[in-house]
């Protein structure tokens, strides 16, 4: 089948005798067992759980993968790959990548003994060099969150493994309908379902995916006992979102290409992060291992001042923290997902202060482009009239 076909047809519950078209919501703590010794294919849903397992059995094959778990948060997913790392050992990631992701690795992570370290990631000789002995977990995003810069992942994919390390893409930014990173070298993948998979800004959901059997193994332990895994309700959410998917990133990446083009175009933008324009500096690249650009686009006024205005100024667009929904949303990265990497940090790693990040719906067009013309119209007359 074609993607867009496998989209909507998940599979059915292991042992369901009725057929149902959509898949059922086993919203139950435990199972019967067969006998006192057990022996029932489910037994309670924080081990295994029949919704939960179509989700991940689609998410896998969606990916291009063999093996999928679904977690509570995005959060949880990337909190489970780092279990495979072992006191001692280090985790290199990417210098632009999402705030919450930046507060685990320097936060939380050096209490259990594990250190990270941050480079870009864009720099193969940067990454060739920060490469150590002990580095045992990569972690990149690629575009990056917020500023959109283009990672080589098979280029890097190589460097990683002559190390004998693991290479783990968040590839939240764009979903499988425009990036499968497992087949340019990754080892795993990790998602926040919460974004495009489930794509309506009403279920918290996490993913990981991998080819490897072991490292399976090892996600699904941590999964089961941490008790991480994602709740029955939130796997039906995630299930009946993917269904969508492809139309929903067609037409949210077709409204992104207009705004990208005519923020590019504005006196008062000073500079628009998006991979789909041919003058962004990773756009040959990009189209090289992905389908698409996506919806999220990220620009700068020239003034903290001015975007915070032009922020509060839209209408249409919520001020929220999320991306990849139905409903267009924008926010200064700097005061909220990214607002737990310090100042002087993102200021080291040139995460502009006056940075404004949208992500696209699937509104019509003509009334996002309405809306930021008004907002960066009232933003530029209060600067005048203070001025």
């Amino acid at each position: 089948m074609h993607f867009d076909t496998r989209l909507v047809h998940a599979g059915s519950v292991p042992g369901d005798p009725h057929a149902p078209t959509s898949t059922p919501i086993y919203q139950t703590a435990t199972f019967a067992q067969e006998d006192a010794l057990g022996g029932g294919r489910y037994d309670y849903t924080r081990s295994g759980n029949p919704t939960r397992e179509v989700l991940e059995r689609q998410l896998a094959e969606l990916e291009g993968g063999t093996h999928a778990s679904a977690f509570a948060s995005g959060m949880a997913a990337l909190t489970a790959i780092t279990r495979l790392v072992r006191a001692g050992q280090r985790i290199l990631a990417g210098s632009d990548l999402y705030g919450g992701t930046f507060r685990l690795l320097t936060q939380v992570l050096p209490s259990l003994g594990i250190e990270a370290d941050f480079v870009d990631t864009t720099d193969l000789g940067a990454v060739a060099a920060a490469l150590r002995p002990e580095t045992a977990l990569v972690l990149v995003e690629t575009p990056t969150n917020p500023l959109q810069r283009i990672v080589d992942l098979r280029a890097v994919a190589r460097l990683v493994h002559e190390y004998g390390a693991l290479l783990a893409v968040d590839n939240t930014f764009l979903s499988p309908v425009l990036q499968r990173p497992l087949e340019l070298g990754a080892d795993l993948v990790v998602y926040s379902a919460t974004k495009h998979l489930a794509g309506h800004g009403d279920a918290t959901a996490g993913a990981v995916i991998t080819r490897d059997e072991r490292i399976a193994e090892r996600v699904v332990f941590v999964q089961n006992a941490e008790g991480t895994a994602l709740a029955p309700f939130e796997s039906w959410l995630v299930l009946r979102g993917v269904q969508t998917l492809a139309l929903r990133v067609s037409r949210a990446q077709h409204s992104a290409r207009r705004i990208a083009r005519f923020l590019a175009q504005h006196p008062d933008v000073t500079r628009v992060h998006y991979a789909g324009l041919p003058s962004h500096a990773g756009h040959a690249l990009h189209a090289s291992q992905a389908d698409g650009p996506g919806t999220v686009v990220s620009f700068e006024t020239g003034s903290f001042e001015r975007s915070r205005r032009l922020v509060d100024a839209c209408r249409l667009f919520s001020i929220a923290v999320s991306f990849g929904g139905v409903r267009s949303q924008i926010s200064l990265p700097g005061k909220m997902s990214h607002a737990s990497i310090p100042a002087a940090v993102r200021a080291d790693r040139a995460l502009p202060e006056d940075l404004v990040r949208v992500s696209v719906g699937i509104e019509d067009p003509r009334d996002l482009l309405a809306d930021l013309q008004h907002a960066l119209r009232t933003s530029s007359a209060r600067v005048e009239v203070r001025s």
